[in-house]
């Protein structure tokens, strides 16, 4: 039986799923609650017919939109700084965030800053530091994926560096979740393979990282499961052939499957990612995949038993932990991602700082092993020099 890519979903927000419906885009704005959007994308993408597509929309919709693209691969404050003055300086009364999860992590901490009296590090994901937050002050987010990686779209939290500590920080509030999600497969279509896949063992790895995360968290567990299945039924598909519609769509999907399950939490993958990201500026998807078998092979003591379940559920030939290395280490090649971290630019002088770094990381408490800086240096030493 052939199922329809299609529905309306309401989890964890609403979700209008399924191609062609980048035409709703004004009945999504207007369901927000915004009248005069500010646009958020990278400047790459606002070259490109796609995006002017999304204007001609809007603009057909009624709605006066300007466009906000001065966002860097890893945002940066003076980015959200920048944003944040354009959208009170036009009177906007909400963000639509067109992009991969560069635009959306920095769109929607546009949105959350809007009248906020406090500088934005006040509101970084620590304790209970998301309170000092008005609620009032937070303008309204529709999200509008191309990617199918971060799935940021379906996240509660923007992940910008701090230029002065060369560190990834993430702003979290509850009311960063946007309001309404647009995911159109058609719009990830033009992402080229070597994005594809990046953008796509993100997503993996965010489901993988909550799956095995030391929580109790069944929701997540499921979400992050069926998740992996549709990566691995798809996303060399869509490596292959870009145009392939109904693997774009599942991977869209898996994509906010991982940035839902992951409120269980991620790990050192994440942990070991975030330094390089931040001082190298190498795309995070990348890195995570690049990190991914050096982490596992870290944390097989504590998660073989799950390792070994999610093995059978993916149907793979060997239903093992070394099966289940075997096929991820066969799926990185065959999308072409790189084995070492030394071919995305890390050098052996860069570890002692990485390291420290990684310890500090937010996601480091959610690693099912528990690792410091040593531990955090054996690995980054492990993926450097390709060692399993």
């Amino acid at each position: 039986m052939t199922i329809e890519l299609k529905g309306n979903w309401n989890f964890p927000t609403s979700i209008r799923f399924g191609a062609g419906r980048v035409a709703e885009l004004p009945q999504a704005c207007a369901a927000a609650g915004i009248a005069r959007p500010l646009v958020v994308t990278d400047p790459g993408l606002a070259r490109l017919d796609v995006f002017a597509r999304i204007l001609d929309i809007l603009r057909k919709g009624g709605l006066g939109a300007a466009v906000f693209s001065d966002v860097k691969p890893n945002p940066v404050a003076r980015n959200v700084e920048d944003g944040l003055a354009a959208l009170r300086a036009g009177g906007h009364d909400g963000v639509v965030c067109v992009g991969g999860g560069s635009a959306i992590d920095c769109g929607k901490v546009i949105a959350f800053m809007a009248r906020q009296t406090r500088p934005m590090w006040d509101f970084e994901d620590i304790g209970d530091w998301w309170t000092r937050a008005d609620p009032a002050g937070i303008a309204p987010v529709v999200a509008v994926p191309t990617t199918a990686g971060t799935g940021s779209e379906t996240g509660r939290a923007g992940v910008i560096t701090n230029e002065q500590t060369q560190t990834k920080k993430v702003i979290f509030h509850p009311r960063m979740m946007p309001a309404v999600v647009v995911a159109d497969p058609e719009l990830t279509v033009g992402l080229p393979a070597k994005l594809t896949a990046g953008t796509g063992l993100d997503a993996f790895i965010h489901l993988l990282e909550a799956y095995c995360a030391p929580f109790h968290h069944p929701y997540a567990d499921g979400i992050a499961v069926e998740g992996m299945r549709l990566v691995k039924e798809n996303l060399a598909r869509a490596v292959a052939d870009g145009r392939d519609i109904e693997a774009r769509a599942h991977m869209l999907a898996a994509s906010q499957m991982g940035s839902t399950a992951f409120q269980k939490g991620l790990g050192a993958i994440h942990s070991l990612s975030h330094p390089v990201g931040a001082v190298l500026d190498t795309h995070h998807g990348l890195t995570n995949a690049v990190a991914m078998p050096y982490v596992l092979v870290f944390n097989r003591p504590a998660i073989e038993a799950k390792i070994v379940r999610l093995a059978r559920y993916l149907d793979l030939p060997r239903a093992s932990f070394d099966g289940f290395m075997e096929w991820s280490l066969a799926l990185r090649r065959e999308v072409g991602i790189p084995h070492t971290l030394a071919e995305i630019g890390v050098r052996a002088e860069h570890l002692d700082r990485f390291a420290a770094m990684a310890a500090e990381d937010p996601t480091a408490g959610g690693n099912p092993v528990k690792a410091g800086v040593a531990e955090m240096r054996a690995m980054y030493e492990a993926a450097l020099h390709g060692r399993l």
